[in-house]
């Protein structure tokens, strides 16, 4: 069978953990438990997740010329997701989050670095990639001029997309309408007007709300022991388009989200929770499904 094709275009960073007892105090110096340099990125986790549930991925993106760039880079192409649309900027740093975390706190600073260069005219090089594509996936973690470029291109080419409107921004009237699908959750849904029939809503422990020949809808989540919640939302994404872009039914697609989901939340991580199809096959069949 012909894998579904999906391109995903957003952020790369590598996340800095540092694990303490407790956030510091302003000018106060502690020493920490642990240190992690993780793979992330709104945009690289869901392509991760798309990859590990079966389709044939293509990332488009951008890394600094450092250390930090090789290591996503190879993330990234051993997860099986083509990199032709990732070229390292000169002079640059690659995206950095730097996260404190505590058993009762977290601080998170977040340097875009080379993610704002992926731009309009950046893009542009790579539109034979977006051309062969069942499903383009975006977020907010890239110049919104170019998710404007993108959602206007696909929506002019017959190109499905799917919005993911994470961090929060406003998004303009256009790209509402331009967009197939946009997935907001509780929070981010207040700065979204589109169409009832685009919207697809996650909620949590609440499972997912979306609308279908005018009415209201809900799939419920799945009940598991969660141990990290971290990219549990690019998870989704990243299934949702898997089942789109197979044809599925929405109501069909969603349950697929839901279980990559579930099964990501019981692992640390937001990438190393994401699981492969196997894995959710599996999680369905023991649910009778």
């Amino acid at each position: 069978m012909t894998k579904p094709k999906i391109t995903v275009i957003g952020s790369v960073n590598l996340d800095m953990v540092t694990s303490t007892e407790r956030v510091p105090n302003q000018g106060e110096t502690l020493t920490g438990q642990s240190f992690e340099m993780i793979p992330g990125g709104k945009g690289a986790n869901q392509a991760v997740a798309a990859a590990r549930l079966g389709a044939d991925v293509h990332f488009i993106g951008r890394v600094g010329d450092d250390p930090f760039g090789e290591i996503l880079l190879k993330n990234l192409t051993e997860n099986g997701i083509h990199v032709d649309g990732v070229e390292p900027v000169t002079g640059e740093h690659s995206g950095i989050a730097t996260i404190i975390v505590s058993d009762r706190d977290n601080r998170i600073i977040y340097t875009p670095g080379a993610n704002n260069l992926v731009t309009p005219e950046y893009v542009e090089h790579f539109l034979p990639i977006i051309d062969q594509s069942d499903y383009v996936v975006l977020q907010l973690e890239i110049p919104m001029e170019t998710v404007e470029y993108v959602t206007g291109y696909c929506y002019e080419n017959g190109i499905k997309v799917i919005l993911n409107p994470a961090p929060i921004q406003p998004l303009s009237e256009t790209v509402q309408k331009q967009a197939t699908y946009i997935t907001p959750n509780e929070s981010e849904v207040v700065g979204v007007n589109a169409s009832t029939e685009q919207l697809i809503v996650t909620l949590g422990k609440d499972g997912v709300k979306y609308y279908q020949d005018g009415e209201e809808r809900i799939v419920p989540a799945y009940t598991v022991e969660a141990v990290d919640t971290t990219g549990a939302g690019d998870t989704f994404n990243g299934a949702l388009a898997v089942g789109l872009a197979k044809g599925w039914s929405l109501e069909k697609a969603i349950k697929y989200g839901n279980a990559a989901a579930a099964l990501s939340v019981q692992k640390f991580g937001a990438q190393d929770g994401i699981p492969t199809v196997a894995e959710v096959e599996q999680f369905l069949q023991a649910r009778g499904e």
